[in-house]
């Protein structure tokens, strides 16, 4: 292990540690690791960071107390409709950082080149991911942006909304053979992350998967029957 890798390791436990925080006192946290509190308070406020051989034993000893999908969905907020908010979620950087490494393990070997979004929502998160795999981030927006020739342009009509949006990325953006991993907060009806693999297409650049945070009913099912990419979501709801 060199010595970012080993970096990249206590950081970690720390995000762990402090997502845990949350929902574990110091004390239950103690018994768990065997630390003394005095010991974990410093970690999780970063005064000082875990040795290595330390870091190891500390994420071997926690992993089994956090379950990222349910830490995502005790931060969901519903109001009376049904509807969510995932604020809670994205505001969350520990959390979304460790969903982020979780993520990029997976891709790690599949030559991503790029990450590509639509804004706003998805960017957070798409952001971490990319930036744990090395790759630039680049997101589709509802408008064009001054002082850009070319873009590649997608017209869909989201559900229920009975008018088209049209989605807009600059040609620069992609390029021919890019390998492109697709990240979005939620998906729901499909419509936008649809339009995301139009310009993969637009662009002769290759979707090499899509992940979501969210995702409702079993549309992710009917995106990798339709595309035959690897498509996940974190949370199904």
């Amino acid at each position: 292990m060199n010595q970012l890798e080993a970096l990249k390791e206590k950081l970690r436990v720390i995000r762990m540690l402090r997502v845990l925080k949350r929902s574990y006192t110091y004390e239950e946290l103690s018994k768990i690791t065997g630390l003394p509190i005095t010991v974990l308070n410093r970690y999780v406020r970063g005064k000082v960071l875990p040795s290595t051989e330390r870091a190891k034993i500390l994420a071997q000893q926690l992993a089994p107390y956090l379950n990222l999908a349910e830490e995502v969905r005790k931060r969901l907020q519903f109001d009376s409709f049904g509807f969510f908010d995932t604020m809670k979620v994205l505001s969350d950087t520990n959390l979304v950082a460790l969903i982020a490494e979780d993520v990029a393990l997976r891709y790690m070997g599949k030559g991503v080149t790029k990450v590509l979004t639509a804004a706003t929502d998805g960017i957070p998160l798409a952001v971490q991911i990319a930036d744990e795999l090395g790759v630039d981030i680049v997101y589709a927006k509802k408008k064009k942006e001054v002082g850009v020739e070319k873009f590649y342009e997608v017209n869909y009509v989201p559900s229920a909304s009975g008018s088209v949006t049209t989605l807009y990325l600059p040609q620069w953006a992609l390029k021919k053979g890019d390998r492109v991993l697709i990240v979005d907060d939620v998906i729901r009806s499909g419509e936008t992350q649809r339009a995301l693999l139009q310009m993969c297409k637009q662009a002769n650049a290759i979707p090499v998967g899509m992940f979501f945070l969210i995702s409702v009913s079993d549309v992710v099912d009917r995106l990798r029957e339709e595309y035959n990419v690897p498509v996940e979501s974190l949370v199904r709801l």
